[in-house]
């Protein structure tokens, strides 16, 4: 199967899965399973965003200078990423974060693209410095002409008592002023506190 042909399955599916989870019962989910596990390294908890898809195979059709853009930014992406988890954090996290946050990093860039014209997305740029320390940013996604964010990739250090640290990956939108939290998934890290961002 080509490398082009298998990306457009992966994204197909991804956008078909979107909205099973609404926010509403991703809170529930994502606070009983606090209560439900004992925590372990290897546990992810898996969220999606709010957005519904109900189209068809015919229906959804990437051209290839959309499918190149956004090849191109999840690939900045992914680098932005190892960036803010520095030395000590990425080993420890980067195979939950290929597996389960990097798939819906790439539908939530793949909706956002399906939101310009072609010739538009040449436009848009990822920001290049992710924030270090206990900052939430890792990038953001933005118009080069009016230099104003479209969207932005942020992770959080959630503590839930008792329950050690989980590194909650989310992502705003201008859509809403950036208040809206868009769920992408969460990954335990321990009980102890994890190191500093870029560290």
């Amino acid at each position: 199967m080509s490398k082009w042909l298998r990306n457009s399955f992966i994204i197909l599916v991804t956008l078909f899965t979107f909205g099973v989870v609404t926010p509403s019962q991703a809170a529930l989910l994502y606070d009983s399973s606090y209560q439900d596990r004992s925590p372990k390294k290897d546990h992810i908890e898996f969220l999606h965003t709010e957005k519904n898809y109900s189209q068809n195979d015919d229906e959804v059709s990437f051209l290839d200078g959309r499918e190149e853009f956004i090849k191109q930014m999840v690939k900045e992406a992914e680098c932005q990423s190892y960036e803010k988890f520095g030395a000590k954090i990425k080993p420890v996290i980067e195979d939950e974060f290929n597996v389960c946050i990097l798939p819906n990093i790439e539908a939530a860039i793949a909706e956002i693209a399906e939101q310009y014209p072609e010739e538009d997305l040449k436009k848009l740029s990822i920001t290049e410095s992710p924030a270090g320390g206990n900052s939430e940013k890792i990038f953001h996604i933005l118009n080069d002409e009016t230099k104003e964010d479209v969207i932005r990739f942020h992770v959080r250090r959630d503590h839930p008592p008792q329950q050690g640290y989980w590194f909650n990956f989310h992502f705003h939108t201008y859509h809403d002023d950036f208040q809206k939290h868009h769920e992408l998934g969460a990954i335990y890290w321990d009980k102890n506190t994890p190191p500093k961002w870029m560290s």
